[in-house]
């Protein structure tokens, strides 16, 4: 299997800056730089159907198509580096193996939208990775991939690394944006989009670590080849997916998208721990419906995941065995997102806390069977919420709803957990 993200990777350190170049690194940029108009690089981008990696899916070379040309100012290019989602740690793995995929894949990126200034605001606990980062970054000016006439060209780029405050909504891009500008971390209103009016009110592109990184093998191989590496017709490329909870082998692996969920437990993680039977998981991140064995030939890709009721998300798949209470399991998550909520919007500063209060009736054993309809009822009016936390955050609920409702009703009606006794 041909890997992308991982194929400099040197066990238990970091890959240097000579082994990178040695093994290739910066030659994508300097190809571009070259033989390659801007537009060119954002058209390989969109032919090679890259969708983004940090939960949304977005096609990435359409998300860069909607910044203007033609507006004055400058435009800028933000690495979103914020991994707080529960289960989730790919991009705090690929940081900390090679930072240098990222500073290349940030500078084609840059280059392609018209980009001097870019910004890589990343989780105030990933103090090696930025460690790691600002090395990186150092070397690369150095050696003439950032700065000034980059590879003797007439492009140029400044690229620089701010730590979060540490809260889960600077993920959400415009959040972020405020954030960096140095207010309150609350999300805008969009329209307008971040694309016409972003950071300081210029156009900005915000995208993922993992989805900056695989840009410098599209531009060095092509879109055709990048098509080529996915396990489903409609997919593209490879995907990062951190696994952990009840598996013989929690591990950050890279693998084509859409191969299916169980050759993903089963081959890659070894299985279920010895006495552990598979229960159900969460496919995509803490903010993703549960998956069951009835999903275990779903090919983890953007649209098969979508299509059996759940979302692929960031690719964290926290996998839970026949002990897991899953009321217990989902207040937990809930718990979560209601600290979590900046209150900017009623529905999250409100909704949340009142979801856990109904989760932890239930959960000891002093619910009544009309709590289920108020959490359906919850599931839906949280996507009226101002951006993207609360209804996330009502994933899991729905998916206990729809795939364990003989457990939350028993969990009622005897007032005890039936899992645990």
């Amino acid at each position: 299997m041909e890997t992308i993200l991982f194929r400099h990777n040197r066990p238990d350190r970091t890959v240097t800056f000579d082994e990178y170049l040695a093994a290739g690194g910066f030659q994508a940029l300097k190809k571009a730089l070259s033989g390659m108009s801007p537009d060119e690089v954002q058209q390989t981008v969109i032919d090679s159907g890259l969708r983004g990696r940090g939960g949304a899916g977005f096609p990435t070379g359409k998300k860069w198509s909607f910044v203007p040309r033609n507006l004055p100012g400058p435009r800028y290019l933000i690495c979103n580096s914020d991994e707080m989602e529960p289960g989730t740690y790919k991009d705090r793995v690929l940081l900390e193996h090679n930072p240098h995929l990222l500073v290349e894949g940030m500078a084609l990126t840059s280059y392609a939208l018209g980009v001097e200034h870019a910004f890589i605001f990343i989780r105030r606990g990933y103090e090696q990775a930025a460690s790691d980062l600002k090395n990186a970054i150092a070397q690369a000016h150095k050696a003439g991939f950032l700065g000034k006439g980059i590879c003797g060209s007439g492009f140029s780029l400044e690229l620089d690394v701010h730590l979060s405050a540490g809260r889960y909504i600077c993920g959400e891009e415009t959040a972020l944006m405020n954030a960096l500008e140095g207010v309150r971390a609350n999300p805008r209103s969009k329209p307008p989009f971040p694309a016409v009016k972003g950071l300081w009110g210029q156009p900005t592109v915000v995208n993922n670590v993992e989805t900056l990184s695989n840009i410098p093998a599209i531009v060095a191989h092509g879109p055709d080849w990048f098509k080529g590496l996915a396990a489903t017709p409609e997919g593209a490329g490879t995907k990062l997916f951190c696994v952990s909870g009840h598996v013989q082998n929690p591990i950050c692996l890279e693998l084509p998208i859409g191969t299916p969920l169980g050759e993903i437990v089963d081959t890659h993680c070894g299985g279920m721990r010895p006495g552990s039977t598979f229960k159900a998981c969460i496919p995509g991140g803490a903010s993703t419906p549960y998956f069951t064995r009835e999903h275990w030939a779903v090919p983890m890709d953007f649209d098969p995941v979508a299509k059996a009721g759940s979302r692929l998300g960031t690719g964290g798949v926290v996998v839970f065995d026949q002990t897991t209470c899953m009321v217990a399991a989902t207040l937990n998550l809930t718990r979560f997102y209601a600290r979590e909520s900046c209150g900017w919007c009623t529905p999250c500063r409100e909704g949340l806390p009142f979801v856990q209060h109904i989760l932890e009736k239930i959960e000891a054993g002093r619910g009544d069977l009309a709590d289920m309809d108020i959490l359906r009822d919850h599931v839906h009016k949280l996507n009226y919420a101002f951006c993207a936390l609360a209804p996330g955050a009502m994933g899991p609920v729905e998916g206990l709803l729809r795939l364990f409702e003989d457990e939350v009703r028993e969990h009622i009606t005897a007032g005890r957990c039936p899992v645990k006794g």
